[in-house]
């Protein structure tokens, strides 16, 4: 056993513990964890390991197995989460992590992680926005851009007069000196 020490795992430690617990010859925590240091030197388990192994044991928890522990989070990396994620900010630039925290029901970290390490965007002026744009989404604007600029080449007096451009918004100026 000493030779393959690094091979030896928690399950079989465990049920060398309850080997040594059963029988005429049960043994105490500090008799076993001599046994495990001396087999199997700086691979043993510690002595409080071992005593509180010996208390479940002794308490009828026999199973050599590792259970989950039940307050263990799950992963929620997940694609279907990560596109639930990516559909709800498409829909709703403004949503903010909170918001998708509570839709989704988990940790607002997450989400975060999510956002920021998955789908690649951050925030700017409150609204998610890629990081980078990809080649699809620099295409067009080259495109536009040089449009716009053969058009200034053509007639640079005139630019600014015809272009038009939509926006939703009017800002106006106001100057309250002249209440202009």
């Amino acid at each position: 056993m000493s030779g393959n020490a690094g091979n030896f795992n928690n399950i079989l430690t465990q049920a060398v513990i309850k080997f040594f617990l059963g029988g005429e010859q049960s043994k105490a925590p500090k008799e076993i964890h001599a046994i495990l240091t001396e087999t199997l030197g700086e691979h043993a388990p510690s002595y409080a390991t071992v005593k509180n192994r010996v208390a479940q044991f002794k308490h009828g928890d026999f199973s050599t197995c590792d259970v989950p522990c039940p307050r263990q989070p799950q992963t929620v990396t997940t694609p279907e989460i990560i596109d639930q994620i990516h559909e709800l900010i498409l829909e709703d630039h403004w949503i903010s992590a909170k918001s998708i925290d509570e839709q989704l029901g988990i940790s607002r970290e997450w989400v975060g992680s999510i956002i920021h390490e998955d789908l690649g965007t951050w925030k700017l002026s409150t609204k998610w926005v890629p990081k980078c744009l990809n080649m699809d989404q620099k295409r067009p604007q080259c495109q536009l851009s040089e449009q716009l600029l053969e058009f200034f080449q053509r007639n640079p007096n005139d630019f600014l007069l015809q272009l038009v451009t939509m926006d939703k918004m009017w800002l106006y100026h106001y100057e309250p000196e002249t209440k202009q």
